[in-house]
């Protein structure tokens, strides 16, 4: 399916742009098309537009694994404020695309947290009562060990 039309004032900013050195990304961000738009005009012009090198589809970035998980209160605000990005205008589709994966990891996170916070109170539960069942097995050991054993007092009687 086609997308829109260039105008021939589109036509000579992306030639400028290209001339440039601007990068497919950012002259599809510019003018509103996308980069496969660009590409494709370019290429129909007889231009070579330059790709984005920085950007690639696997991140190089380690990740870093944080100390302290964050709170509930603090997933909750990092998804307000990718809603409050969200609804800036002039957003270029990889900006929309960030902010929906960070919407998606936050909601993801806020799901996985309340999920651990109830695993830790089950966690806790069990541990109280092994602790529990640890404290009466020993007494019940020494009832047992008392019957069975008797006292110096019984003994003289006989």
């Amino acid at each position: 399916m086609p997308g829109k039309f260039w105008t021939r004032d589109e036509e000579t900013v992306l030639k400028q742009l290209i001339a440039k050195g601007e990068s497919a990304e950012s002259i599809a961000a510019k003018l509103g098309k996308t980069t496969y738009g660009v590409y494709s005009k370019a290429n129909r012009l007889g231009l070579t537009v330059l790709v984005d090198d920085t950007k690639s589809d696997l991140s190089s970035t380690p990740i870093q694994i944080p100390p302290e998980l964050p709170t509930a209160e603090e997933a909750l605000k990092m998804l307000a404020g990718a809603l409050h990005a969200s609804m800036q205008s002039g957003l270029s589709k990889v900006e929309v695309e960030r902010l929906q994966v960070v919407a998606t990891l936050a909601r993801t996170y806020d799901h996985l947290l309340a999920n651990y916070i109830r695993y830790r109170e089950i966690e806790t539960k069990l541990m109280e009562l092994e602790r529990k069942y640890e404290q009466l097995a020993q007494e019940t050991q020494n009832n047992v060990s008392t019957r069975n054993d008797p006292s110096p007092a019984q003994n003289s009687a006989h």
